[in-house]
């Protein structure tokens, strides 16, 4: 038994090691996407690393598709200081997407006036969800079970937190969140 138990604190601590590098600065956001009916990919890290980020997943057709509003609205406000919103169109709940970027884009921009990066239309749950959604899936242990569910991301490259669609992002909760992230001075070489 003790054998046992001496593997398994080993193992565990391999396994608490991986995952603290895996979480840092090279792992969530060590990713390229297409922007929304774009072409050349965005390197995340490259473009985001050391901000802090609010990542969403969000449809076209949904109830909470008015959340574009204030998720603009906090674009707009922290942009300044190291804080982006970045948006992931979906599908995978109820087909409330549409299936054409460009519709997309040009709805987001046209009735709610959306400025923040807005990227290529994705999965975000089951096995064909992106690799992003499955890594922030496997951390917060709370996979998207709608459109607009976000998580927030540390200017170290971590996972902060995580919320339901029916909290709203100018929620005070997440507006905290936001703001003590900011806080964090930016990791050194970001």
């Amino acid at each position: 038994m003790r054998r046992f138990l001496a593997i398994s604190g080993a193992t565990a601590l391999l396994l608490a090691l991986a995952t603290a590098a895996f979480a840092g600065k090279t792992g969530l956001l060590d990713r390229s996407y297409r922007p929304l009916a774009g072409k050349t990919p965005v390197e995340l890290d490259k473009t985001y690393g050391g901000d802090v980020v609010l990542i969403v997943n969000t449809a076209s057709k949904c109830g909470y598709t008015p959340q574009f509003e204030a998720l603009e609205a906090l674009h707009q406000k922290y942009a300044g200081r190291g804080f982006a919103v970045l948006g992931f169109p979906s599908g995978d709940f109820k087909a409330q997407e549409y299936d054409d970027e460009k519709a997309i884009k040009e709805f987001c921009t046209l009735t709610y006036g959306v400025k923040f990066p807005m990227f290529e239309k994705v999965h975000v749950v089951g096995a064909d969800a992106t690799p992003l959604y499955k890594d922030l899936a496997s951390l917060s242990k709370d996979p998207p079970k709608w459109n607009f569910h976000k998580y927030l991301i540390g200017r170290d490259g971590r996972l902060i937190a995580s919320w339901g669609s029916k909290t709203t992002p100018d929620d005070a909760a997440v507006v905290a969140e936001i703001e003590k992230a900011l806080a964090a001075p930016k990791p050194k070489g970001a």
